[in-house]
């Protein structure tokens, strides 16, 4: 195994309020431009979802793929990628992380053209392929960039920081639909994509000129072996996550799967205890709020996640909206991550995380019930009420939760811990996606012959499935009598509307774990004992 060389440490953060070299707000400036290609990627594509599902005859599957296979590559390597830059330094991580990014974006919306040339392969599974490429490099510049805000900022201003942050990846998350819907409706679902390739640039050359180079002053060693017992269990548990819905709880490939992930959990714990320099220091653990602020933010983004997957459908397909139209029925969202994020950061900075991560969680809670109150016509002021509450409500459990795994965490292993503070947000979108979808597939399936009353008995098997997958997009096959459409309609918004009860729940059970974290360390002074 490849060994490090011994470099100089970063400066202390807290003494002067700079990054070695360099002015802080400007490493946030350069980093943030980086994150923003992978957070509007992650909400762009719910508008671009319908639209790729026509002129490529995708199935729904396809489509959860499109989603599910970039959060798996995602959440499979992000501890391993906050890792290396730990090791061989987080800005040369960072950076690579972004011309890739940027370069496998350029090949999804070249994805048709790539088919015609590659023999055996579809539009569809170049896109997908594509997409887990593009999680991949997404990756390596995520944890790397909470590492080089860690190091750049004093601890008293990293509550500022992260609500900067926080602002910046919120808007731009929320933003994505927008911007995902004038490009859509104005010139091509590849330009979502294609977007990312001036943005990368931007960033790569102010990444080059303002970002100073850091990395831990130990000699260390990447744990081969623990990468890849880790990366093994995170995959069986995503795919046990995506495909049970499809092979069934009790099937015995999902129970194959789930008895993977145990027993490769179990090795990888046994490893990280036995290890002389493991990939995570279990240690990192025996912090309550490290390991709690986890969980939250697992469930912010099944919260999060969940709702953006259907939001997309039920505004073009039910509400019959253009693509554009859909994007601006979200704009009181990204208006709210606005305000909200810096308020946040504020607001944990004076109150603590408790309080502000419950309140959030609350309201979170409350927008998801309207949103499961929404009705097929529903106005953009019924619709705009509880955007703006999820924006105020998930800010604060956003920004809480990232600083209490990124700021408890030593110095030394913020690369690690951003990693794990990604992916457990990927690992909570993947869950979102696919639980809330295995929920509204089945309450169609419970609900359509209901609602086609007498008419029911006279459908064919094979015609009622395809129903069934027609009314998971909020729309129904053309030609067909408008009883029939009504039908797929109203079963689509029962689907939708029992996901979000289901995710208004899961908010206010979260809320309760808010009471057992902790405020970030305000100092370096202090050891953290990682034994």
């Amino acid at each position: 195994m490849a060994q490090a060389k011994a470099v100089d440490a970063p400066p202390t953060p807290g003494a002067g309020g700079k990054a070695a070299g360099g002015n802080p707000w400007l490493v946030l400036l350069a980093v943030c431009l980086g994150v923003i290609m992978v957070m509007l990627d992650g909400t762009v594509v719910g508008i671009a979802n319908p639209v790729i599902q026509v002129e490529l005859g995708a199935s729904l599957s396809d489509l959860q793929w499109v989603t599910s296979g970039y959060l798996l590559a995602l959440a499979v390597f992000l501890i391993t990628a906050g890792k290396l830059g730990d090791l061989f330094g987080h800005k040369r991580v960072f950076l690579i992380g972004v011309a890739g990014f940027a370069l496998s974006s350029v090949g999804i919306g070249l994805s048709q053209e790539l088919a015609d040339v590659i023999p055996g392969i579809t539009p569809v599974g170049a896109l997908i392929g594509l997409r887990v490429l593009q999680g991949l490099f997404g990756a390596l510049l995520q944890p790397a960039a909470l590492a080089l805000l860690r190091g750049a900022f004093p601890g008293e201003k990293l509550n500022q920081a992260m609500g900067a942050w926080g602002a910046i990846i919120g808007l731009s998350s929320a933003a994505g639909p927008i911007v995902g819907g004038v490009l859509v409706e104005n010139v091509s679902w590849e330009s979502v994509f294609f977007i990312n390739a001036p943005v990368g640039v931007i960033a790569l050359v102010l990444g080059i000129m303002l970002i100073k180079e850091n990395r831990t002053r130990t000699l260390a060693r990447i744990d081969w072996l623990g990468v890849l017992l880790l990366s093994g269990a995170m995959f069986s548990l995503v795919w046990t996550i995506i495909k049970a819905p499809e092979w069934g709880w009790g099937d015995t490939q999902t129970l194959s799967f789930i008895g993977a992930f145990a027993v490769l959990t179990a090795a990888f714990v046994f490893w990280q205890s036995k290890a002389a320099q493991p990939l995570v220091p279990l240690g990192l653990f025996k912090n309550p709020s490290i390991s709690i602020g986890t969980v939250l933010m697992m469930m912010v983004a099944f919260a999060m996640f969940g709702a953006m997957f259907f939001l997309g459908f039920f505004f073009q397909g039910v509400h019959g909206l253009s693509p554009l139209d859909a994007g601006l029925r979200m704009l009181p969202m990204s208006a709210g991550m606005i305000v909200a994020s810096p308020l946040a950061g504020m607001a944990i900075g004076k109150l603590g995380p408790k309080i502000t991560m419950a309140g959030g969680l609350l309201i979170t809670a409350s927008a998801m019930f309207l949103m499961s109150r929404l009705g097929i016509d529903a106005s953009f002021v019924e619709s705009a009420v509880p955007f703006v509450l999820l924006a105020f409500g998930l800010s604060p459990v956003f920004v809480g939760a990232t600083e209490i795994i990124v700021g408890n965490a030593p110095v030394e292993l913020s690369g690690v811990a951003g990693g794990v503070q990604q992916s457990a947000m990927q690992v909570g979108g993947a869950l979102g996606t696919a639980i809330l979808g295995a929920v509204m597939a089945s309450e169609i399936h419970d609900t359509l012959p209901g609602y086609l009353g007498p008419a029911a008995q006279a459908v064919k098997p094979e015609q009622m499935s395809l129903l069934e997958k027609a009314a998971a997009f909020g729309t129904a096959p053309p030609g067909l009598p408008e009883p029939v459409v009504s039908a797929v309609h109203n079963s689509f918004m029962d689907g939708m509307h029992l996901a979000f009860v289901v995710s208004t729940i899961v908010a206010v059970i979260t809320a309760g774990l808010t009471a057992f974290v902790k405020a970030g360390r305000k100092s370096e002074g202090a050891p953290v004992h990682m034994g």
